[in-house]
């Protein structure tokens, strides 16, 4: 039996994860639970995981998996958006022709198509530069996916480093706070969440260091949504 406080952030988490793709930080958890200092999160987090509700991995940064929820919550796990970080290796060896998965990973390969921007936009991505394996479950059912590689740091408040990979599934549309590849004026590509304010587009950081972008909505196209992140260390 869980504590509320305990409830209360496991609810959190799982909400920020299916969310954003990665849990939140320590001092965000903080804020939501509106406690004075990061050692109640540290021993409501050890709570969770003796109670085999979460898991954490070791030497990662934010590495919480959420292995089961309380039926106050829903359940088991269950489907829909919820990217997973995962360690990668962008060399991987070319798969032989006309197959569908590798090993026991059930591994897709997707096109890498070149870096996006999280942080100033650069030119907008063209053409594949080589293959990338991914775990078929990321990807879930249906549409086309694609990766591409992270430069930047405008993302790391919701965990996104330069140099990760992430995979994107094409869209041209997106709800509220959708994290997004959005093409700007036809000529940039950039990797930041998506808010619609009226007949504007604002393309939001996750760094205080870099200012949200409100453009007009006929400046901003849509070109996939996140649902998975590649990290190689």
């Amino acid at each position: 039996m869980l504590t509320k406080k305990q409830l209360d952030l496991l609810e959190f988490i799982h909400k920020r994860v299916q969310r954003d793709g990665v849990p939140p930080s320590f001092d965000e958890m903080k804020t939501a639970l509106d406690l004075r200092s990061k050692s109640g999160i540290h021993r409501l987090i050890t709570a969770l995981e003796e109670r085999g509700f979460i898991r954490r991995l070791a030497h990662r940064a934010r590495a919480i998996e959420i292995v089961r929820l309380p039926e106050s919550i829903g359940g088991e796990v269950q489907g829909g958006f919820q990217p997973r970080v995962i360690d990668g290796d962008l060399s991987t060896p070319p798969r032989p022709a006309g197959a569908e998965a590798v090993s026991t990973l059930d591994a897709v390969e997707l096109p890498l198509m070149g870096r996006i921007a999280a942080g100033v936009p650069i030119e907008a991505i063209a053409h594949a530069s080589h293959q990338v394996a991914v775990p078929g479950a990321m990807l879930g059912k249906g549409g086309a996916h694609y990766a591409l590689e992270v430069k930047g740091d405008s993302m790391i408040g919701i965990g996104i480093n330069d140099g990760d990979v992430v995979v994107i599934r094409e869209t041209s549309t997106a709800d509220n706070g959708d994290i997004v590849v959005a093409l700007v004026e036809d000529h940039e590509a950039t990797l930041k969440r998506f808010l619609r304010r009226g007949n504007a587009i604002a393309l939001e950081a996750a760094n205080p260091a870099y200012e949200t972008r409100v453009l007009p909505e006929d400046k901003v196209k849509v070109q996939g949504r996140l649902v998975g992140l590649i990290r190689t260390y």
